[in-house]
């Protein structure tokens, strides 16, 4: 089959959600200008996709989605599919046999051969921001944060380390140019802000004298001029240093989203864990305790004594503790040591997110997840917080959800204006 689509053909794109809560299939219009998506008919299942010695069982998904999506395109009156997106959890380590069957099946049942199998976290990214510069922070039982960088851009770095590229590095998986001489246009700064020239040469290269990190020039009378650290007031009077510019090639950064016992830092498993053991300490008379949530405690899972017993077993603990998270923002209002669970918590919040977020103008950061639902307990802190650390960078609810991202995906691939990072273990087209 001709796997060139026309955008009058490519008149509806296909998007699955495949994670922990479930699976959902939706279809919708390819919005052609926007390369986004619109109006979608959805269906679900609240039974995760199976698991099986390949990871993610590929035959079991498409024997559920496939009869749905028939009967959505039936619905939407579809004359082609144009693309197709799987966004799938635990797609880099368990998605072996979905890269190996689904592309084929697919093709055979909607004579599609445009298909993007992308992680979990970027199709939350892709539905909470669409294809534009900035970070998403997805934070439910756990907590991940992703940025991106969709086309060649210049960024201010929040960091000396771990920047989206490396310097002498070569194009990015986004298309961006590393300083210092990949191929393609170089660039040119000449900035006393920020301690930083950089001089166009041949091929695109750049040569520069660099200040060190960390150091901005302020101009004085008379023309001189003297190198300060840039520092940051953060909440409650901490001071954070703020770093110079950097080039950033596209790409996509991560930060945290290693699971409840390694990270996950502020997530709903962490605050509702810390709540717990805020109660403990006030069930034992140890400092650090609270009354409000031990009374909860013992409202929820009966008398606390008993509560390593219930909780230790259970194979679902990182959903557990996050169940108490609730009951730790309703005592926030009247309980300190709950309110300080909530600001810590958006402490982390806002580190991942500074981690990943590229300093641009244009950047935006948004939070998607059932944890932000706790509302004004969590979220004014969060605000106050990313305020100090990312300041200027407008901070916004997600437009969409994991499903809408991946049909905005697919609908980018139909009409090739996806401008989203390939990348090995977050998002490949194939």
């Amino acid at each position: 089959m001709d796997d060139t689509v026309s955008a009058d053909a490519a008149t509806h794109v296909l998007g699955i959600d495949s994670g922990g809560s479930g699976v959902r299939v939706g279809v919708a219009p390819a919005d052609i200008p926007g390369g986004s998506a619109a109006k979608p008919l959805t269906w679900s299942s609240a039974t995760p996709a199976g698991v099986g010695d390949r990871g993610i069982d590929a035959a079991a998904l498409l024997a559920r989605v496939l009869p749905a999506a028939r009967e959505l395109l039936r619905q939407a009156g579809a004359r082609r599919l144009g693309a197709v997106c799987v966004g799938a959890a635990g797609m880099a380590t368990l998605g072996d046999d979905l890269r190996a069957r689904l592309p084929d099946a697919l093709a055979d049942a909607f004579g599609v051969r445009r298909l993007a199998l992308a992680a979990d976290a970027v199709t939350a990214y892709a539905g909470a921001l669409g294809q534009r510069p900035g970070a998403v922070v997805a934070a439910g039982t756990g907590l991940i944060a992703l940025g991106a960088v969709p086309e060649d851009r210049t960024a201010r770095r929040g960091g000396t380390d771990g920047a989206y590229g490396t310097e002498g590095a070569g194009a990015g998986a986004g298309g961006g140019v590393a300083a210092g001489g990949g191929a393609g246009i170089g660039w040119a700064a000449d900035r006393t802000t920020d301690g930083l020239t950089a001089a166009r040469t041949t091929g695109g290269q750049t040569t520069g004298d660099r200040t060190p990190d960390r150091l901005t020039t302020d101009r004085l009378p008379g023309g001189r001029t003297t190198d300060r650290p840039t520092t940051d007031r953060l909440p409650g009077g901490r001071t954070t240093d703020r770093p110079t510019t950097d080039r950033l090639t596209g790409g996509w950064r991560r930060a945290d989203g290693w699971g409840h016992l390694l990270g996950d830092c502020g997530g709903g498993a962490w605050i509702g864990r810390a709540g717990l053991e805020a109660a403990m300490r006030a069930h034992d008379g140890r400092g650090g305790g609270s009354k409000p949530l031990l009374a909860r405690l013992e409202a929820v899972f009966g008398p606390a004594a008993e509560l390593p017993g219930k909780l230790y077993p259970r194979p679902d603990r990182p959903a557990v503790l996050a169940s108490f998270a609730p009951e730790v923002g309703r005592c926030a209002a009247e309980d300190p040591v709950a309110e300080r669970i909530l600001r810590d918590a958006a402490r982390h919040i806002a580190e991942a997110a500074e981690a990943v977020c590229p300093r641009l103008e244009s950047s935006v950061v948004a939070l998607t997840g059932g944890l932000f639902r706790m509302g004004a307990p969590l979220l004014t802190p969060v605000r106050e917080e990313l305020a100090a650390r990312l300041p200027g960078t407008r901070v916004t609810e997600a437009a969409g959800d994991p499903l809408d991202g991946a049909l905005c995906v697919a609908a980018a691939l139909a009409t090739d204006e996806l401008r989203l990072p390939r990348d090995p273990g977050l998002l490949t087209v194939v």
